[in-house]
């Protein structure tokens, strides 16, 4: 099957609505110990990029707080915490709106209440919406998209670095988004260019700390956020305008977040990654 047998699905949508399903690691990534005894927090982490990162810093041996939105939402992120479980790691969930900076703080004090300290940030939420015209975004969407996609990011920052020690990893999730905008993702594409200039003046920020800041660019990858925000004809295509011809997996994602959360990116800061199925970002 592909992304063509998708029926639409609403918002936020999970991943047993999707066809065909995706794959995050479960049955083909194996550990290393790269992360081992660290603390890994992952927003948006019940699902898509997040649930494959999750799955795979389980494996290499971190214990993870997975931040996701509400009760939607809640089935999705207990599979997630049950791979987490099963690799022999502690999974902590919180459920919540990231874009208010309260809840944000909370995320930070949790991890490190229950988990005992903080190693690695991955901001992967995201909120996105697809719109033909500018006069159709309200207003308060536009506001939401910011403060969800980037604000978040600053808020989770701000709380995580003073807990953070030398070796520390923020890893943002951006997009190919924003390279190459489409203007039907006009709000999501803005802050994607956004997140890769935060991304670049952190890591400068951080650098005499010994704290490490890069971001992922994703290209088209098959998670609920494609079939439930985009239009059905796209979805049908999904993917096909890549060099390789087909949408990534989440799995597919795994090995860059491990890379630059673990000492063998310890070189690598302030950095944008590409993962595009060969669409160029320059």
């Amino acid at each position: 099957m592909s992304p063509s047998d998708q029926e639409p699905i609403q918002p936020p949508g999970t991943e047993a609505e999707m066809t065909p399903q995706a794959d995050h690691g479960e049955a083909s990534y194996q550990g290393s110990g790269r992360l081992a005894g660290r603390v890994a927090v992952i927003t948006g982490g019940d699902s898509g990029i997040g649930r494959a990162v999750a799955i795979a810093y389980a494996r290499e041996g971190a214990d993870v707080l997975i931040a996701y939105l509400n009760e939607q939402e809640d089935e999705d992120a207990r599979e997630t915490a049950r791979h987490v479980e099963a690799a022999g790691r502690r999974c902590v969930l919180m459920p919540g709106d990231i874009s208010e900076p309260a809840h944000a703080r909370a995320v930070i004090d949790r991890a490190v209440s229950e988990l005992g300290r903080i190693d690695i940030l991955v901001n992967n939420a995201a909120f996105q919406r697809t719109y033909e015209s500018i006069e159709d975004i309200a207003d308060e969407e536009w506001d939401y998209t910011f403060r969800t996609n980037i604000s978040a990011m600053f808020y989770l920052a701000k709380a995580a670095v003073p807990h953070m020690k030398p070796g520390s990893s923020i890893i943002n999730t951006s997009s190919i988004q924003s390279d190459k905008p489409s203007p039907n993702l006009l709000a999501y594409a803005s802050t994607k260019g956004a997140i890769s200039n935060f991304t670049a003046g952190l890591a400068q920020m951080l650098g005499p700390k010994g704290i490490r800041v890069n971001a992922v660019a994703p290209g088209p990858i098959w998670t609920p956020l494609i079939p439930s925000t985009m239009p059905e004809e796209k979805v049908k295509s999904f993917g096909k305008d890549t060099p390789l011809g087909r949408p990534g997996q989440p799995s597919e994602l795994a090995g860059i977040f491990v890379l630059l959360a673990s000492d063998e990116g310890s070189y690598m800061t302030g950095g944008i990654y590409p993962v595009t199925g060969g669409t160029p970002l320059l």
